[in-house]
């Protein structure tokens, strides 16, 4: 069946034909109005090429590195929760797919499969682990202390979820994982009803609302982030950061990397389309670390301009989710084929032949703003 799809949107359109609603809805859905749902896809497009013509692009090397682990092509996978409503092995499929083509995978703390499971199932996929902060500290502690014994080579941090942004369809679906599933990172702490930890099933919210609610820790700070350094080796990364300023604190704080995203449109509707804050981020960091994008990535011409743009690596979710829903582990890994692959001739027909060229020369993505003030 994945073999059928030639195009991220093909899986998308299959995915929702299969998928259940309960998780149909959960996975596509934005925050309150979806402004920025349809912004984070649609601002790709002000942005405007300007390639090289009459290079020697016989060969093209998409080989890039994050944290200094080697990837074959820019693209990863991440943190998606509860993988498993979209295929049975969920998350080991995912992490099997991005094995199999040698780039990177990261676990969300909400995952369907645990820890442990991943490292015991794709021993060689390079992983990352996507971290709340409890308002438990310990609860947190013990997470970072499983990620260091399987094998983790970072921490992904999720600093804009003080609490769940208002998502009207898991409201109205009143959102439970299936009963065959639980969030097996707190396997122990789950009940049968909703596969959320016990006492937080509400009747007016989504059981992921309630358990955000009852868990998570709304006081997160930069010390929260200090602390964290303090108890792990690992690199930290900060996922949510959208303005400079923000990212310039986050550069005070010594952190490893900046993953510029609103949560998938799914926290606070209204804030800017991640490739409309990329630049600034990027330029404000100057260099000091690495710099991701996640969001709106719908095609390996989305890819290049993050890229150009300044982006490290990107990473890729819910694109994912429809291979998986589609294929399993096969679609997973035909998702990020497709993607490598028109990756692959963006830069072609750019004329670049490697990352580097691609960030270096000057001016191949503008937004077209600047070109329409020419006019």
């Amino acid at each position: 069946m994945a073999d059928k799809c030639i195009c991220v949107k093909d899986f998308e359109i299959l995915a929702a034909k299969r998928l259940d609603k309960n998780a149909l809805d959960y996975y596509k859905s934005g925050a309150t109005d979806e402004q920025t749902l349809k912004e984070n896809c649609t601002a790709f497009k002000s942005w405007r090429f300007q390639p090289q013509v009459l290079r020697d692009v016989l060969n093209v090397n998409m080989e890039s590195s994050v944290l200094g682990s080697k990837i074959a092509f820019p693209i990863c996978i991440a943190p998606t929760a509860m993988n498993k409503m979209a295929s049975h092995d969920g998350e080991i499929d995912s992490a099997k797919a991005a094995n199999s083509l040698s780039t990177g995978f990261v676990l969300s703390s909400w995952a369907t499969s645990s820890i442990e499971e991943i490292t015991t199932n794709v021993p060689d996929v390079i992983r990352w682990f996507q971290l709340y902060v409890y308002k438990d500290k310990t609860v947190t502690e013990n997470l970072v202390r499983r990620a260091e014994r399987n094998g983790y080579r970072a921490l992904i941090v999720t600093v804009d979820t003080p609490l769940l942004g208002k998502r009207y369809q898991d409201t109205r679906n009143k959102f439970a994982l299936p009963s065959n599933l639980t969030l097996k990172n707190f396997e122990n702490e789950t009940t049968k009803e909703d596969g959320f930890p016990k006492g937080v099933k509400s009747a007016r919210e989504s059981g992921l609302a309630e358990y955000v609610a009852s868990l998570i820790d709304p006081s997160l700070s930069w010390e929260d982030i200090d602390w964290l350094k303090t108890i792990t080796d690992l690199p930290i990364i900060v996922k949510g950061i959208l303005t400079a300023e923000m990212a310039l604190e986050a550069v005070d704080h010594n952190i490893a990397g900046i993953l510029v995203s609103n949560h998938g449109a799914r926290q606070l509707d209204g804030v800017l389309p991640t490739i409309n804050a990329l630049p600034q981020v990027v330029k404000a960091v100057d260099g000091r670390c690495e710099v991701y994008l996640d969001g709106g990535i719908r095609n390996g011409g989305d890819v290049a301009k993050a890229i150009a743009l300044g982006a490290k690596a990107v990473f890729v979710g819910r694109p994912i989710l429809w291979g998986l829903a589609c294929d399993g582990k096969r679609g997973a890994q035909r998702v990020l084929e497709i993607l490598r692959d028109e990756f692959g001739v963006t830069m072609k027909l750019l004329g670049v032949t490697s990352i580097v060229e691609l960030q270096s020369v000057h001016d191949l993505v503008i937004h077209e703003s600047r070109i329409l003030s020419r006019l």
